[in-house]
């Protein structure tokens, strides 16, 4: 009875809700719009299932072709085996330009699928070196079969990588002097053969011949300014015109400084100089404690007739620094230890009696100990006397190019002056240490007794010696000969006559004495090659031709070689005097300064930097080659 009555709800509910559905589909079949149909917005219409499509026909570009959710269901499997049978999408070659039309980077970007963002690191890489390509073909251009000077130095990088940054210098077509950063090489060590193979793979990959190399420039290393071993001379080898110039940028007294290092006592001389210094300028205490010792000091020589009074001398100052930024440091530092060497003292004396700590107090009598000693006083002596016969080169190399004939007289003058202090100056130089001694009561040596090495403790000192010996030729000479070979590598004579022939050139000497023959016999020595019997002929006529060519008001202007260069070029002499534009070029393509080199390895180190250490030395070169060139980009 229970079951019947379930049924029976459940059918009647089944009933009232159809007859429902009958009441509101009336409901609806009665309802009038109450505005036309033609007026209502239309929806999207759905592709029917039935329709029919291409499939050979569809959109390939993954920017252009429609959703698979635009399509009707039934068809969306079809089209996804289409597009996969397919394969990627490539677009075809003909829709981009070729390669010797002119086109800019946007318009092959406005080509390219409308779906590449770029941001994958391989791509970015592949892009970074195809654009490094596209600037050293450029580079490559310029030169053309054009003469050039190689520019090297080598760095470590961050990732702990030698690195070699090349730069070309050269001429290009409109007379301009071009300096042209052509990329870093990774080297596994900085061996002269290393560098010069590294070199040489760049040229010849570029296509440019080492036998048009014109020029020189590392830095002071020896494994690349070495006359025997160095990296110049390896390449002197294969093209036997390359000359290496000197840079003038290149402090030539801090590099004399160095090799003067290289002799162990004078390398402990600057030490202690150093330690000196640092110790008696510490406190302003200490420096109002020197000016007033100077002071007394001064006083007591005036009182004696030892020193002259007069407007600006005996100025009370007080210790150089020694600083490798510095011009001149090193000399001023020497000289005015001299002058202040018992006020100097005397401040020692001082903080060794009342310095506020043990270690303070301890560093000072070190200090006393070494500058109150005959090797301290010998040395600071002598090197005042190298460095003020080499301060006046030191000064005139800094001058511009039409000073350049004084400096290589100056040159001239260095060396025959320090060998002659060499031959000539020992007892001088004795004579004036000894009264030094006697004058602030330091001991002054027998120089007759025997040298006994490391105070006693030497145990592989087998000859016995005098003192004399030892401070004569250990100390003496070995200062001195290293002055001359350090000259003498940087201004050998093919440096000195292509400096001479810089200076002929200049367009100020031009106007006050045009030396034709001068000219015609240096270029004949040092470019035997670019000039055959019958140039060398011509030469000396088309110099004569151009020096009547000089006599115009445009010419008053020029005060370098490079705007002679210019204005050959502009006013078309250059087809006129070829020979002539030859010498000028040439001696152009010579170096000035390695500057070019080392603003590279200043990008290097922004560009990689401790926290991106991983960068490839590929990705570094193309990187570094848009930063220094990317004005290159055609």
């Amino acid at each position: 009875m229970l079951n019947d009555t379930k049924i029976h709800a459940f059918f009647k509910r089944k009933i009232t809700e159809s007859s429902d559905a009958t009441q509101e589909q009336e409901s609806i079949s009665d309802y009038k719009p109450s505005e036309p149909f033609e007026d209502r917005p239309t929806k999207a219409l759905r592709v029917e299932a039935n329709a029919t499509f291409d499939i050979n026909s569809l959109e390939r570009d993954p920017g252009l072709r429609r959703k698979i959710c635009e399509y009707v269901v039934d068809q969306r499997d079809e089209v996804r085996r289409a597009y996969i049978k397919a394969r990627p999408y490539q677009d075809l070659l003909s829709t981009y330009p070729k390669s010797n039309e002119k086109h800019s980077l946007a318009e092959v970007v406005k080509k390219a699928p409308l779906n590449a963002s770029y941001t994958s690191p391989q791509v970015q890489k592949e892009i970074l070196h195809v654009l490094g390509i596209k600037v050293k073909n450029a580079i490559r251009e310029e030169i053309g079969d054009g003469k050039f000077c190689i520019i090297v130095d080598e760095a470590r990088d961050e990732s702990k990588k030698e690195q070699m940054s090349i730069v070309l210098r050269f001429v290009d077509k409109k007379g301009l002097v071009r300096e042209r950063f052509f990329g870093l090489v990774r080297v596994k060590d900085t061996a002269a053969l290393t560098l010069k193979e590294g070199i040489f793979s760049v040229l010849l990959h570029h296509n440019l011949d080492a036998r048009n190399i014109r020029g020189q420039g590392y830095d002071g290393a020896s494994n690349m300014r070495g006359e025997w071993n160095g990296l110049q001379a390896l390449i002197l080898k294969e093209c036997s015109y390359a000359y290496y110039v000197h840079c003038m940028t290149y402090r030539l007294q801090l590099a004399l400084v160095a090799a003067s290092k290289e002799v162990i006592p004078i390398h402990h001389f600057f030490t202690k100089l150093n330690c000196i210094v640092n110790i008696v300028g510490a406190s302003c205490k200490c420096n109002d404690q020197l000016k007033a010792a100077h002071a007394e000091n001064i006083t007591h020589l005036l009182v004696v007739n030892e020193l002259e009074s007069g407007k600006g001398l005996n100025q009370i100052d007080t210790l150089q620094r020694i600083g490798d930024t510095r011009w001149s440091s090193y000399l001023k530092s020497v000289s005015s230890l001299i002058n202040m060497f018992s006020a100097t003292c005397e401040v020692l004396l001082n903080i060794i009696e009342d310095g506020a700590t043990s270690a303070q107090r301890g560093e000072a009598d070190a200090a006393y100990e070494a500058l109150t000693s005959f090797e301290f006083v010998f040395i600071l002596h002598l090197m005042r006397k190298i460095l003020e016969i080499s301060n006046s080169l030191c000064q005139a190399l800094q001058l511009k190019s039409q000073d350049i004939l004084n400096a290589m007289h100056l040159v001239s003058s260095t060396k025959s002056l320090i060998q002659n202090l060499r031959d000539e100056g020992w007892e001088e130089l004795l004579i004036e240490v000894k009264y030094f001694c006697e004058k602030v009561n330091i001991p002054v040596l027998d120089l007759n007794a025997l040298y006994v090495a490391r105070r006693g403790r030497a145990r592989h000192q087998q000859d016995e010696i005098l003192l004399e010996h030892h401070y004569k030729v250990d100390i003496f000479n070995a200062v001195i000969d290293s002055q001359l070979q350090e000259l003498n590598n940087k201004f050998n004579d093919h440096t000195v006559e292509l400096l001479i022939l810089n200076s002929t050139l200049d367009p100020k000497e031009i106007r006050r004495s045009f030396r034709v023959d001068d000219i015609c016999k240096l270029v004949q020595k040092l470019y035997p090659q670019d000039f055959a019997e019958y140039d060398m002929l011509q030469l000396r006529i088309q110099f004569e031709h151009f020096n009547h060519a000089t006599q115009v008001p445009e010419f008053e202007n020029m005060v370098t070689i490079s705007d002679l260069c210019q204005w050959l070029v502009k006013t078309r002499k250059s087809e006129i005097f070829p020979l002539v534009y030859r010498v000028v070029s040439l001696v152009l393509t010579l170096l000035v300064s390695t500057t070019t080199t080392e603003r590279s390895f200043s990008a290097m180190k922004i560009v990689k930097t401790r926290l991106r250490n991983k960068i490839e030395d590929e990705y570094l070169s193309d990187y570094l080659l848009l930063t220094k060139g990317s004005s290159r980009l055609v």
